[in-house]
């Protein structure tokens, strides 16, 4: 790596990593991406307690609907297989977003579903927390594409404080510790930021890995 890629630390366990993956490896996976959505399960719009959802998901592992996992589809079909190379990703981002130091539940977390978010200019993502696993390990957090202001708040509270961060295409955001229940969002989508060697034209997708301590269907 010619340059070192910079480390801040939003808060305690909350960690951004810009350029973290190199416009090679935002395109690969913005093509993986692109085979997911096009699998069981497609590009699905929830609908929450506040109405349905702007951003399009597909889910690998286990299928995630507000406000639950399944290891089944709504018409029955499984869910797709948690790739490996998410595996793979999941413990890099660890290994250099906390180096020798990682918080409660990384050591031991078994990584089992990834919850992948398209975004048009239009979508957005209302502050809420991450809490519909068991685990306690870091949320691992990859955007690719246009970027995007990220709210990252506090547990106990959808309002203030929090910071606002701008992610961009490749940027790696973890979040775990005294941290892994903290609200956030995304209040806008920045379009036609993206550099085009990513392989997305418009839009932002969000790859966002974690573990849900299940070992069965809930």
């Amino acid at each position: 790596m010619l340059f070192e890629i910079p480390r801040i630390e939003i808060a305690p366990g909350a960690v951004h990593l810009p350029g973290w993956l190199d416009p090679g490896r935002q395109r690969r996976l913005v093509d993986t991406c692109r085979s997911w959505a096009q699998g069981p399960g497609g590009l699905h719009q929830h609908r929450t307690r506040g109405g349905v959802m702007s951003v399009r998901m597909t889910a690998l592992g286990w299928y995630w609907r507000p406000y639950r996992y399944t290891s089944v589809l709504p018409d029955g079909q499984p869910v797709q297989p948690f790739p490996q190379e998410l595996e793979q990703l999941a413990r890099r981002a660890l290994a250099d977003a906390y180096g020798d130091t990682p918080p409660d539940g990384a050591h031991e977390a078994h990584y089992d579903v990834a919850l992948v978010n398209f975004y048009d200019s239009t979508a957005r993502m209302g502050m809420h927390q991450d809490r519909d696993e068991r685990s306690d390990a870091p949320v691992i957090s990859v955007s690719l594409g246009d970027s995007c202001v990220f709210r990252f708040g506090n547990t106990e509270t959808r309002s203030r404080p929090y910071t606002d961060i701008e992610l961009g295409s490749g940027d790696l955001f973890v979040f775990g510790g005294p941290t892994r229940m903290a609200h956030h969002g995304v209040v806008r989508i920045h379009p036609n930021t993206a550099d085009p060697r990513c392989g997305l034209a418009e839009g932002r997708l969000n790859i966002t890995i974690r573990a849900t301590g299940f070992d069965t269907d809930t």
